[in-house]
């Protein structure tokens, strides 16, 4: 009779590029946004297909509004990415040090996220102010530019409320460790 293979102990640890284990309460919202961005995506695409494939010509409303949901997917999914701590860094000096080097580091880098998406978010006002102002239309189908370009103030500043938000918890974290 033989005996079972030994099997090596399961651990829980986290991923080693979390900086913080709680996460945000409201992140639904960027994952709901998500799902409706890529369904709309997927339907444009599709509808562009069949009309394609049918009568050999397309919308031409289509491209447009694909390019202007591609931009939005890609603010919310930054969103996500900010609020979840997942964000592009570099691992050498992100995770390297002490853990109190890592913590700082990390609220560091959400402070200048916050900042850099908050000059965005302020920047693009004017740009959106410029587009109603003179009453800019877009290339493919002519309606009003500021329609488009009114979203990136916004999620300019939902992505920087998701850093205050990460630097928030991690200096929560960071006192929790010191008090223990």
């Amino acid at each position: 009779m033989s005996l079972p293979p030994e099997t090596a102990p399961e651990t829980t640890a986290t991923p080693p590029h979390t900086a913080s284990s709680e996460q945000p309460r409201a992140l639904g919202l960027e994952d709901w946004l998500t799902v409706i961005v890529m369904a709309s995506l997927a339907l444009i695409t599709f509808a562009n297909v069949l009309v394609r494939y049918f009568t050999s010509s397309s919308f031409a409303w289509t491209e447009e509004i694909s390019v202007f949901l591609m931009i939005v997917l890609a603010m919310v999914g930054g969103s996500a990415a900010v609020a979840r701590d997942r964000h592009i860094r570099i691992e050498y000096f992100a995770e390297g040090g002490s853990p109190a080097r890592r913590q700082r580091l990390a609220q560091l880098g959400a402070l200048l996220v916050a900042l850099l998406f908050g000059v965005m978010a302020v920047l693009s006002m004017r740009v959106v102010w410029d587009d109603y102002r003179f009453e800019e239309t877009s290339p493919g189908i002519g309606v009003p530019q500021w329609w488009y370009s009114v979203w990136l103030p916004v999620f300019s500043t939902l992505i920087a409320l998701r850093a205050l938000g990460h630097f928030v918890r991690s200096g929560r974290k960071a006192r929790a460790g010191a008090a223990q």
